[in-house]
């Protein structure tokens, strides 16, 4: 299993943009699919991105597709997520998670980290 760090949250404006990162310890990640999900107070987890180990094929629901972009560095173990246009509809906690068992928004991922905050307003 990897371990999973997330930062890059903070407090922002909408309109404004905002990059995440998930460094990640442990062995081959580079064979690790890898996602991002969301959880705000009172609120189910919210799927964000997904993208396939070799970091060539994303995917992305409607509510943030064409805002967020998902993206993998295997040589510096690290995933990042890009996130433009932020309303307050995207505040919450951003957790990355990684998994060996397919890619995509119903896998079930093996590993997460502790989450990072991002908070939207004026």
């Amino acid at each position: 299993q990897l371990q999973l760090v997330e930062s890059g949250g903070g407090l922002v404006q909408p309109g404004e943009s905002l990059t995440l990162s998930c460094a990640a310890s442990g062995r081959l990640f580079s064979s690790y699919a890898m996602a991002w999900f969301r959880q705000a107070p009172g609120k189910e987890r919210d799927f964000v991105a997904a993208i396939n180990p070799s970091g060539d094929s994303t995917y992305y629901p409607d509510s943030v597709k064409g805002r967020f972009t998902i993206s993998k560095n295997n040589a510096k173990n690290t995933l990042y997520l890009h996130m433009n246009r932020l309303t307050t509809e995207d505040t919450a906690v951003y957790y990355c998670e990684a998994g060996l068992r397919g890619w995509g928004r119903g896998v079930p991922y093996e590993s997460w980290g502790q989450g990072t905050q991002v908070t939207v307003s004026s």
